[in-house]
């Protein structure tokens, strides 16, 4: 390159510069800034995944421990302060089981219930919705737990949905109903769950017709 043609790209980039420099220089302080908080909020949702799986462990060896005060005071900590994890849904679905199985079904539908607002997952907030309309039903709740289980279900629990609502008709006395529901189980239902499918087939025979 000549000395003229190298003065020529050099005013160029000059004014190259002069006209997109300060645009340049922007975008280029926006991208690190970007890549500083997304390099920032992984490391965090790092940090909130240990910290929240050391808390879970903690549940457990409550529940193991049959400590049920422990279990309820772990949970609400792990519900404040790690909400936005997945083991929070865990725990709310452990703490929950624990609670109701010491007698403490109050305590067990408040778990169940933060679960169905606040879990993440859908099949967490399926199988909460399960388990409060089973306590719904032994409260004789009905209404409640067909209101509950009123939503089209996911593909997978169609069945079990089906089959839980079965039961709540069916302790309303709305025998019609409760066998229609009953039929819809079966009819999801994978036909290798035998067990299930025996228990469903049981329940339609103890309705008559």
């Amino acid at each position: 390159m000549s000395y003229h043609d190298e003065q020529e790209s050099l005013e160029s980039v000059k004014a190259w510069w002069a006209k997109w420099g300060n645009a340049t220089t922007w975008i280029v302080l926006v991208a690190l800034v970007v890549a500083a908080g997304f390099n920032g909020w992984n490391y965090w949702q790092r940090r909130q995944a240990a910290e929240a799986s050391v808390l879970y462990d903690r549940l457990q060896q409550a529940v193991n421990g049959n400590d049920q005060k422990l279990v309820a005071r772990v949970a609400s900590d792990m519900e404040d302060k790690f909400g936005g994890t997945a083991y929070a849904q865990m725990s709310a679905l452990s703490a929950a089981k624990s609670l109701y199985a010491a007698g403490d079904a109050a305590g067990a539908k408040a778990q169940l219930q933060w679960a169905i607002d606040h879990a993440k997952d859908d099949e967490y907030k399926q199988i909460a919705k399960l388990r409060m309309a089973l306590i719904l039903l032994d409260e004789k709740s009905y209404d409640a737990g067909l209101k509950l289980l009123a939503d089209a279900p996911l593909d997978a629990f169609k069945g079990v949905v089906a089959d839980r609502r079965g039961d709540l008709l069916a302790a309303q006395g709305k025998r019609e109903d409760a066998r229609a529901a009953y039929k819809t189980a079966l009819d999801s239902l994978p036909k290798n769950d035998a067990a299930t499918r025996q228990l469903i087939e049981f329940k339609l025979d103890s309705l008559g017709g």
